[in-house]
């Protein structure tokens, strides 16, 4: 999709999706065969649930009816959110990751996996697991210092509140 497609969609919706109360992540365009898929990514600080998403796709695709953004040709609009391992690129996003586990490319070089636990203005607080029996280490990285963070998926989780229940 060219610079100015892409500027012209995210001027055209992001109103439409920040009046839902949610946050434009993403638009691609993709074609496949002879039709183009228009993909657009959205979010919030409580996460977008099926309802929001349903609601803003109906406003999106009425939007896109009445002018000619996507031109003559036929294109499918999806609508969805971030995904579980998303790609960290904005403050707001290391926001919404805290208390999840994130690997982090280093600018010194390297990976470091751990916990988000607190965000401000210049970096994140985080909770480097312990390995093999040891405790967990604290560690704060600068945001200069990261050059890309994604989340990762936990399939065995422990959940704190249950741990303190018991």
């Amino acid at each position: 999709m060219s610079t100015t497609q892409s500027e012209r969609l995210r001027e055209l919706l992001e109103p439409l999706v920040s009046s839902q109360g949610l946050d434009l992540e993403e638009i691609e365009v993709d074609s496949v065969g002879r039709k183009r898929v228009l993909r657009v990514v959205v979010d919030s600080d409580t996460g977008a649930d099926l309802d929001q998403i349903a609601d803003v796709s109906r406003a999106l695709s009425a939007k896109l009816d009445e002018t000619d953004a996507m031109g003559e040709g036929e294109y499918t609009l999806e609508v969805g959110t971030p995904g579980a391992e998303r790609l960290l690129t904005e403050h707001r996003h290391y926001v919404r990751a805290t208390e999840r586990l994130v690997k982090f490319q280093l600018a010194e070089g390297g990976e470091l996996v751990a916990r988000i636990l607190k965000v401000d203005d210049e970096g994140v607080d985080t909770e480097v697991p312990g390995v093999k029996g040891r405790k967990a280490t604290a560690r704060r990285l600068a945001f200069d210092d990261i050059v890309r963070a994604r989340v990762q998926v936990e399939f065995s989780r422990k959940d704190n509140k249950k741990e303190e229940e018991a």
